[in-house]
């Protein structure tokens, strides 16, 4: 049996994890000079010339029907609109090494999920381990205090949402890849996203009379470096990483990169914006890290629990 599909995957999940990882520091820095909206329609915009570019030569194989395109919709809907949205307006209030940590809560919401669809039924170290994580988390939370308007907590709640919608995306992607192929699937989800952020942000601009400021963040050559990595890497190659992943692995494993993705923003946040962890921060991020690594634990052992797949 050849085993070298399965290590690609590995790898491929890999780097999508340290991508995604440094993609928080990078929204921080173009949030400096730009409105989110404006980010995200850029940020598709640059993403979809690039997959284009890579359609026009060839190198980027693009088979795909109309019904096809349908069943797509719904994946679109979860990532990218709603994951990326729910980030960018997260990390408006949230620094990028909280926002790393809340998302390590991807792979217990991908277990919730798959006890949902996939009828799978969890041990008692994986129920325990999910309660821990869950603490962390509501920790967090209220170390912010239980008010919407304020900042932190509606960061972190943003943080959340997009955490629960990429668990979401990583269920519903492992249907769909079993009959349309990662490419296709990108390709698709770049171009829809291209359009759906360039609409909202023209009719912001047009409501707002600063239409004529469309392309002003461009001006920032910080916002040009990080809308390329936006754009190219954390969008378009990561998208492709994690379709490709998902085709070869089942979600619940797949989410487990996560933790890479953590320790990575953590620590770019440190180092490059000077961020400072708190004492309310390192506890409830630890809680929750503890309690991903407690409900992966016994999954690795039966990796035939997440094989079939129905939604």
């Amino acid at each position: 049996m050849n085993n070298k599909p399965n290590q690609i995957a590995y790898v491929a999940a890999a780097l999508y994890a340290c991508i995604i990882g440094c993609s928080y520091l990078f929204v921080k820095l173009a949030l400096e000079s730009a409105h989110p909206v404006d980010l995200l329609a850029h940020r598709f915009t640059i993403s979809f010339a690039a997959a284009s570019i890579l359609v026009l030569f060839g190198w980027f194989r693009f088979n795909i029907k109309l019904k096809e395109v349908m069943a797509i919709v719904p994946l679109v809907a979860i990532y990218p609109v709603l994951f990326f949205t729910f980030q960018t307006y997260g990390m408006v209030d949230t620094s990028s090494s909280e926002a790393g940590i809340i998302q390590a809560t991807v792979p217990i919401f991908t277990l919730l999920m798959a006890m949902y669809w996939l009828k799978e039924r969890p041990g008692m170290r994986q129920k325990l381990s999910t309660l821990l994580s869950v603490a962390g988390v509501a920790y967090l939370f209220v170390s912010k205090g239980i008010h919407w308007h304020s900042g932190g907590f509606q960061g972190n709640m943003l943080i959340l949402a997009s955490a629960i919608s990429l668990a979401g995306y990583g269920v519903l992607a492992r249907k769909l890849l079993r009959n349309i192929s990662a490419t296709s699937i990108t390709y698709t989800m770049t171009a829809i996203g291209f359009v759906f952020f360039n609409g909202m942000n023209i009719v912001r601009h047009v409501e707002n009379g600063t239409l004529g400021q469309y392309f002003e963040p461009f001006t920032n050559m910080w916002f040009v470096g990080s809308i390329l990595y936006l754009g190219v890497m954390a969008s378009l190659v990561s998208s492709f990483l994690s379709n490709y992943a998902l085709s070869k692995m089942e979600a619940s494993k797949m989410s487990v990169f996560n933790n890479v993705s953590t320790l990575v923003t953590v620590t770019s946040g440190i180092i490059f914006l000077q961020e400072q962890l708190t004492l309310d921060t390192m506890i409830g991020g630890a809680a929750i890290i503890a309690g991903v690594i407690g409900t992966n634990w016994r999954r690795a052992a039966k990796p035939a629990a997440t094989n079939k797949v129905s939604i």
